[in-house]
């Protein structure tokens, strides 16, 4: 019985010795390998460059100009945070922006329905509504409200020749035009992501949903408005970052009242010439939208939604 237990007994597999050790790529080696790209490696370098130039360099030195410009210090941020007047426009702009988001969806979320049930026909006429004004110029449609919205514009003498009012209203150089110019600029960012996440929705769900007794309006927003919820939340996140930057749509329908960061940023470039306090604002606008950002990836997956693929 010994000599069968001696047999099956595995046998121990020797330990490498010192020089099977030796013989392999010691800890500064694989650290090399790890650092020096391999031959496709190496195509990825001018990629990688390009954005280090484009992207990374900028910020790097707007975020160091906010603290060097004009001295050393805090005091760029210490004087956006000590003027209620600052505050005011950070609040401004995120409430226009919010408010823009929202009537984009409003608009926007059936718009997109309408081109799922639609026929291919006027499905591609819809799409290229959409589409036309997505390719004209901002600035050529910002004039274009610009004249449309003034007192002897098309929508006052519209009104007034049909009697809805006895005289023209104060459509632009006020928050109302802001937001009537930005919802017409960010539309097509809120249709065309609901649409590619409406034209994947399953209508059999909805029809059964109505064969098993449930009324059409209770099935849509029971069944078929969840399915559509990342479509719209990535419109949501499209429309609201496009919008926290704009310019030249405050600049030319707004008033004094209605300014926005980014028009602070550009008056304090162009004619205060505060390159540090305007340095401090982009640090300032880019962190809060960073916040945000990170507010929202707690509920939702952002890469997902924007084309990442699923983590």
């Amino acid at each position: 019985m010994s000599v069968a237990m001696t047999e099956a007994r595995p046998q121990a597999t020797p330990s490498p010795g010192p020089e099977a050790e030796s013989s392999g790529p010691g800890r500064a080696g694989r650290l090399w390998q790890a650092l020096v790209p391999d031959r496709w490696g190496w195509l990825m370098l001018p990629l990688l460059v390009f954005l280090l130039l484009v992207f990374v360099a900028p910020l790097a030195m707007i975020l160091a100009r906010s603290f060097t410009d004009p001295a050393p210090g805090l005091q760029n941020y210490r004087d956006f945070f000590g003027s209620a007047v600052y505050a005011d426009v950070l609040v401004n702009t995120f409430r226009i922006s919010g408010t823009v988001t929202l009537l984009t969806l409003l608009l926007g979320f059936p718009y997109a329905y309408l081109m799922t049930l639609a026929s291919p026909f006027w499905r591609g006429v819809m799409l290229l509504a959409v589409l036309v004004p997505f390719w004209t110029s901002l600035l050529v449609r910002t004039f274009a409200w610009v004249l449309m919205l003034n007192n002897t514009g098309v929508v006052n003498d519209f009104l007034l020749s049909v009697g809805l009012i006895d005289e023209p209203l104060t459509l632009i150089r006020n928050q109302t035009g802001v937001i009537v110019g930005m919802v017409q600029v960010m539309l097509p960012y809120a249709v065309l992501p609901m649409y590619a996440t409406m034209r994947g929705v399953d209508r059999r769900l909805v029809q059964a949903a109505e064969g098993l007794g449930a009324r059409p309006i209770f099935a849509f927003w029971r069944i078929y408005a969840p399915l559509t919820a990342p479509g719209v939340v990535a419109a949501s996140l499209l429309v609201f970052i496009s919008s926290i930057g704009f310019y030249v749509t405050p600049a030319l329908l707004g008033g004094p009242q209605d300014v926005m960061i980014g028009e602070l940023i550009v008056q304090q470039i162009s004619a205060v010439l505060r390159w540090g306090f305007a340095s401090a604002l982009a640090v300032i606008l880019l962190v809060v939208t960073g916040v945000l950002l990170l507010l929202v990836s707690r509920f939702v997956n952002i890469g997902k939604l924007l084309g990442g693929g699923e983590r």
